[in-house]
């Protein structure tokens, strides 16, 4: 059994990050990791959602959200807040937010 801290971080990712399978890609990158959460489209053209899971893994989801994303976005920003351990996930897998 892995010893390693459940934490849970929300995020919000800037740039052309609609329209381009940005959550899809998300939703599959997610799930190879073996993270729980979501993600969707905000009004603004923001894309935002939660991460949870180990933290290495975490860490791992969120530089891809700030360097990768889907092949024909283009990330300006990814911002992070909320972060905190968790004892359980919230959910039970990644789902694409309507």
């Amino acid at each position: 059994m892995s010893t390693e801290d459940l934490v849970s971080v929300d995020y919000e990712v800037f740039g052309r990050v609609q329209g381009v399978f940005f959550r899809k890609y998300t939703q599959a990158e997610g799930k190879r990791l073996g993270l729980a959460g979501w993600v969707q489209n905000t009004a603004e053209g923001t894309v935002r959602g939660q991460l949870q899971g180990p933290r290495s893994k975490v860490k791992e989801m969120q530089e891809w959200l700030k360097t990768t994303g889907s092949p024909s976005s283009r990330i300006i920003k990814a911002e992070f807040k909320n972060e905190k351990t968790v004892e359980n996930l919230d959910y039970s897998s990644f789902k694409v937010a309507r």
